[in-house]
Order: C-alpha cells, then structure tokens, then sequence
C-alpha cells in the first residue's frame, strides 16, 4: 500500500486516490450479462444447465438440492452447528429492532395511516466458489423471516463435484429455507428475476455478488418484468481511521480481513500519524504471510492507499467523500466521534469492535451498500424485505374540509377529472345539506 499525503495532492489527484475501479464502464460485461440474461428468459432451466457446465465445470440433473443432500448437515461439527446458531440468535435479536411499524393518525375528519406487508416472494443470493459465506445466508435468511416473506428462493453456486457446502445447508434449514439451487453469477439472478421451468420468479432480490452478479441485478431492476433488488452491492470494501494511539496490528488485521475476500476488494487507511502508518504497512507485510489467502491480499493491497492527514476532522471529511461499506474508528474516545459520520454502510467503535464481528455474529447485517452508495442507500433490515401501504379515509365534512383545496391543485395542472371526482361529491354533499 503506498502512502500519500492528503495535503499535498490536488483536488484531481484526491478523487483518483479514492475511485473505486469497479465502477468503470465496462462495454463488454454488459453485453455479455445482457446476453446471459436473455438466454435465460428465452431457454429457462437449459440455459441454467448450460451456464453450470460452462462457468462452474459441473453437470446436474436438477438444481434443487434434494433431501438426501441434506444429509450432508450430520458431517459438520457441533462446533460450526452451534456457532451458525448462535449468530441467528443475535442477528434476530438485533433485526427485531428494526420491524417497521404501522401506525394510523386521526386528523380532524381524516383518519390516515400506514401498514406494512412482507414481499411475498424474495430471490437470496449467497455467494459461494472461493468462499462459500454462511454468514451471508443468515444476513438474509432472519430478516426475511421476521418480516414474514411466504417464499424465500436461495440460490448459490455449487462446488466441482456438484455439491453445496454442508455448512450453507445446515443454516438453511436452521432458518427454514426449503428451497435451495444450485446456481450462481448473472444467470441465478436472471432465474430469480423471470424463473425458469424449475425455479420460481421473485419480486425482490437480495444478496452480493461479483461483478457479474452486480450487473445482472442492476439490469434485472430494470426491466419491466424483472425484479427489484436490495442495493448494487459489489466487492468488499474498508476504511479505517486511526490515531496515533491505534494499535498498528489491529489496523493491519481489520485491512487484510476485506482485502483477503476478493482481488477486487478496496482497503484505506487514513491516519493523522505517519509513524503509525509505516508501522501499519510492516504489519500487513508480516501478517499476510501467515494468511492462506495471501494471493489474493496481495492483489487488492495494489489498489489500496494509506492516506496521512494532520487532524481528524479532515479524516472524517475524506470518510464521507468515499462513502466505505465498512467504516472503523480506532481512534481515542472513539464514540464520541458518531456524530460526524455521514455516509457508511456500518460503523465499528473502538479498538475491541473488528470490522468480522459484524460479519458474523454481532447482530448487525453485513449486506452493506459499496461504491458509494452509501451516500444514499442503508444496510438491509427487516423493513428491506417489506413494503408500506399508506390509507386514508374521509368523512362527508372531512372531503368537505379540503375538497375546495384539491380542485383548485386540480385545475392548476389542467386534470379536469381530478376536479371533478371531488366537485360531484361536493355537490350531492351540498343538495342534501349535510
């Protein structure tokens, strides 16, 4: 990682150090995803088959993982069963919180309010190939249950041999998922988007993904027969801001814990201590050598910058400039600094908060928005999976009340109709004298 310093770089220079190279134009990934989708739509369950052979080197005889394979759960150790439901325990415990509520209001002669239904059916797309994530499954499994989704669709790519990892089954049926495909990159999506002769459509789908996974659900949003999605959520992605008081080691290891998920993964450091930044970088050097995903660090630490800023208040500018997915602080009196973050996924105070218990275990959910689009986008919750209908119903003397408003707004935009819905009312109101 290179070291610069914030000061001496130029506005130009400063939006480069924090771009983020995924989100470059990309010609041909469009048109290839734009073509894997349209096969899909067009072929159903062959295409899917076609694109496990081509993209996963495997040959299946059915996508959905049937009860024998779930035998497979007995394999894993009491150990992993636990923890997966331990991490259920908190994640729900947590996502309860985060129930939206109805409410109703009576105004004068207006009684108006809001009620929330759960999206019937949801698309769940859990990454697998280098690292099949559990984790994930439970970000989007629980809050899918607690907001009552009747149809939860989970799709993940399946291992060489045809297979999906015991661990992902096990916390599967632990959160009561009973439909689970072998599939993964832009053709699951374009499954869960318009179905296929196996899998059924959704109306909403969840989950991260690469690059492929990312434009296939950007384009499946947009098309008038496809589905909407959480958020465009790509590779993983951290900035740190620390002081001269942060253990070097701990930075070092939150940094290599985003770093070690994908090449394309993005890492920042911005500290007001240059010694401390040095320190960082030797720690990263030592502790990636221990690490077996070390190839893969490597490749994103290239596109990843330490960044050396005289004071705080700068740091936390340059913070909401990049809009990180994962934003730790490990600076003195940590939590006294909420209050100027702005823009990020989700926040971790001090040093004892590592950026991995949120992943896992701590409660919060890790499906976080990246590239940015934290500057207007929220993690997901319960009310991710949900919608809000809003009522209103007026009395005789309630319509009364602001019917003369609604003509005149009516007549303003020429919408003669609009008028007279309310006049004819106003009128029979007005012959019997109400």
């Amino acid at each position: 990682m290179q070291i610069v310093n914030w000061q001496n770089l130029d506005p130009i220079e400063q939006r480069r150090i924090l771009s983020r190279t995924q989100l470059q134009d990309n010609h041909e990934l469009s048109i290839l995803v734009k073509t894997i989708i349209e096969n899909v739509r067009q072929n159903g369950d062959s295409a899917l088959y076609e694109y496990l052979a081509k993209y996963d080197g495997v040959k299946l005889n059915s996508l959905l993982v049937n009860q024998e394979e779930y035998a497979t759960t007995t394999t894993l150790s009491m150990e992993a069963q636990q923890a997966i439901l331990a991490a259920i325990d908190n994640i729900s415990a947590y996502h309860q919180s985060t129930i939206p509520q109805s409410f109703n209001l009576e105004h004068k002669h207006r009684k108006l309010g809001k009620i929330y239904r759960p999206i019937e059916k949801v698309g769940l797309y859990v990454p697998g190939g280098t690292a099949p994530l559990v984790s994930t499954l439970l970000m989007l499994a629980v809050p899918a249950n607690l907001a009552g989704c009747q149809e939860k669709i989970l799709v993940t790519p399946p291992n060489r041999d045809g297979t999906v990892s015991p661990a992902i089954l096990f916390a599967a049926k632990a959160c009561g998922i009973e439909q689970v495909y072998k599939l993964g990159g832009a053709s699951a999506i374009a499954a869960l988007a318009f179905g296929s002769e196996s899998i059924p459509k959704t109306y909403k789908i969840f989950g991260p993904g690469n690059k492929y996974v990312t434009e296939a659900k950007l384009q499946v949003s947009q098309h008038c027969n496809g589905a909407a999605i959480d958020m465009p959520a790509g590779p993983s992605e951290v900035l740190v801001i620390a002081d001269k008081d942060a253990n070097p080691a701990f930075v070092a290891s939150d940094l290599l814990a985003q770093a070690e998920h994908d090449s394309a993964a993005q890492v920042i450091l911005v500290t007001t201590c240059l010694n401390l930044a040095k320190q960082v970088k030797q720690q990263l050097h030592q502790q990636s050598q221990q690490l077996s995903r070390n190839h893969i660090i490597q490749q994103a630490l290239v596109k990843s910058t330490i960044i050396y800023t005289p004071d705080l208040a700068t740091a936390f500018s340059i913070s909401n400039q990049y809009a990180p997915e994962h934003l730790i602080l490990q600076i003195a009196n940590a939590e006294t600094y909420l209050s100027m973050v702005h823009n990020a996924g989700s926040v971790f105070i001090g040093e004892w908060t590592p950026e991995a218990v949120g992943d896992y275990a701590s409660g919060t959910n890790h499906v976080l928005p990246t590239y940015g689009y934290a500057k207007m986008y929220s993690g997901l919750d319960v009310s991710s999976f949900m919608k809000g209908i809003s009522y209103q119903q007026l009395s005789a003397q309630g319509l009364q009340e602001i019917g003369a408003t609604v003509e005149c707004l009516a007549s303003l935009e020429g919408l003669d109709a609009h008028r007279n819905a309310v006049s004819l009312r106003l009128a029979e109101l007005k012959n019997k004298k109400f």
